[in-house]
């Protein structure tokens, strides 16, 4: 025991001083060019990670310490990594259209164009321009979503899930909602419909089964605590067989006809009807509001294709109280979410010509035809790249829409397959996550899969570059050694580094 605590003194005597690190040639170009904190603190990081592993007994040689040449670069790459954009663009062969772990629809140009003007330069958010006075910031989407929607008013939050609970408590704090058990559905990050009725204060009535509720079932619930019925869209599940749910219209006269409200939360948000493109149908929100919803609630973000953000319409009179309710400024958006959601809105005044115009319509749109060219552009951009290293073919398979929509309800695409002998599907998609950019793919069937359909005709050739960049570097040096990408090094999950552990 004692030998081992000092031979492991003799090992941290070993390590380069930090400061003796921060006057290496490198390292102080590194500082004139970069904030010198930050080096500072990347340089201690790279001698704590090499401690800590001659704590842990992974190194326990002196001939084993990572070297100046070893440990100069490393915190190179960590200053420069630290400092890049976190958020940074990515090739999305997923097949999820609306991939919520990369950010969902990209923007059309004309919401980048409104976001740009608005970020780099003062703007009228919450000012009038005749009286000069504070004026509210809803204003700038409300007579869009006026038009398009047939609501009489609008409030924008930072998400859906927000817009349903300022709905609820707006409407029903102490008093019963009734709502059906087969509406009480749970989505992504375990948002649950049951506990934000319970945040918001509302008293939760459940009636008719998981499968199946009749009018008759909300009409004997109601009673004079009720104050409202709550329909929710399921948006990432179906029922199929035999099933029964009671129809917006048929809900709003029983509400109305017993002074009650009907607030529909829609989810997915779809302004037009997708069925004009031969997908499936999915309920819309004007339909919503001509059927009688007094309040729809959806996500800005989904089939609006556009900025995170809950947008609510209703009649004027609701909106107004949720404007009032002091949970809207603690949930309200800022001068960039509403610009890009302005300039996303007035694309659906034109619904024919979205496919030309909004990136999520000219993806869900786009005939097979034309994926499977890029498809075959794909494969051939990979064999140029990356010779005989792989096999690639281009088959048949399905995109799905992603983030609750359309679900079970998959879009027909064309996949490029890509396997090798040397490594592993895990190792290769590892890989391409890794380069830069960052290819997402998916694995089927033991092989990587890149579905052409989410992948823009741009980013073909940056594929091929991927390919040839990863098959001359990182490949190379896992097919010599195949531990050096496996997925059970420190970090690699996580992402916290793209290289091997130093030493």
């Amino acid at each position: 025991m004692k030998d081992q605590s000092k031979n492991r003194q003799k090992l941290f005597s070993s390590l380069p001083a930090v400061d003796k690190l921060l006057r290496h040639p490198s390292i102080r170009d590194l500082c004139e060019n970069q904030p010198e904190r930050y080096v500072h603190h990347c340089t201690r990081m790279v001698i704590e990670e090499i401690r800590r592993r001659i704590t842990d007994g992974t190194i326990n040689d002196v001939d084993t310490i990572p070297g100046m040449d070893e440990i100069v670069p490393r915190i190179e790459h960590l200053v420069m990594e630290g400092l890049s954009n976190k958020l940074m663009r990515v090739i999305n062969g997923a097949g999820v259209i609306l991939h919520t772990g990369l950010g969902r629809a990209p923007l059309a140009p004309s919401a980048q164009a409104a976001l740009s003007e608005a970020a780099t330069r003062y703007c009228i958010l919450a000012t009038e321009r005749v009286s000069g006075k504070r004026g509210d910031r809803n204003r700038h989407t409300e007579e869009m979503l006026r038009e398009l929607t047939g609501a009489e008013a609008s409030l924008i939050v930072n998400n859906n899930s927000a817009a349903v609970l300022l709905s609820l408590n707006s409407f029903g704090e102490g008093r019963e909602a009734i709502v059906s058990r087969g509406e009480l559905v749970e989505i992504g990050g375990a948002f649950r419909v049951p506990d934000v009725m319970e945040r918001s204060g509302s008293i939760m009535v459940e009636v008719g089964t998981t499968n199946k509720t009749h009018l008759r079932d909300y009409e004997a619930a109601i009673t004079e605590n009720s104050a409202y019925i709550l329909k929710v869209h399921t948006s990432n599940y179906r029922i199929e067989g035999f099933h029964q749910e009671v129809s917006v219209k048929d809900l709003s006269e029983l509400a109305h006809k017993h002074n009650l409200l009907l607030l529909m939360d829609i989810g997915s948000g779809a302004l037009v009807d997708l069925q004009k493109w031969g997908l499936t149908y999915e309920p819309t929100v004007p339909e919503a509001v001509a059927d009688g919803a007094d309040v729809v609630t959806f996500s800005g973000d989904k089939l609006l294709g556009g900025p995170q953000c809950g947008v609510i319409v209703g009649k004027k009179e609701l909106i107004d109280k949720m404007k009032r309710n002091p949970l809207n400024r603690a949930i309200r958006c800022d001068k960039l979410i509403l610009s890009a959601l302005n300039g996303t809105l007035k694309l659906f005044l034109d619904p024919d010509g979205l496919p030309d115009t909004h990136p999520l319509y000219a993806m869900i749109t786009a005939p097979l035809d034309t994926v499977n060219r890029r498809a075959r552009r794909i494969a051939r951009r990979i064999k140029d790249a990356a010779g005989d290293r792989f096999e690639v073919k281009v088959i048949d398979g399905v995109a799905e829409m992603g983030s609750g929509a359309l679900p079970a309800r998959p879009i027909q695409s064309r996949l490029v397959t890509v396997s090798s002998e040397d490594l592993t599907t895990d190792q290769l998609a590892l890989v391409l996550r890794l380069s830069v950019p960052p290819l997402f793919t998916r694995i089927e069937d033991d092989k990587v899969i890149i579905d052409a359909r989410t992948v823009a005709d741009d980013e073909v050739r940056l594929i091929g570059e991927i390919f040839r960049t990863v098959t001359s570097d990182r490949l190379t040096e896992a097919m010599q050694n195949n531990q050096a990408l496996s997925l059970k090094k420190k970090g690699k999950v996580s992402g916290k580094s793209d290289l091997p552990a130093l030493g």
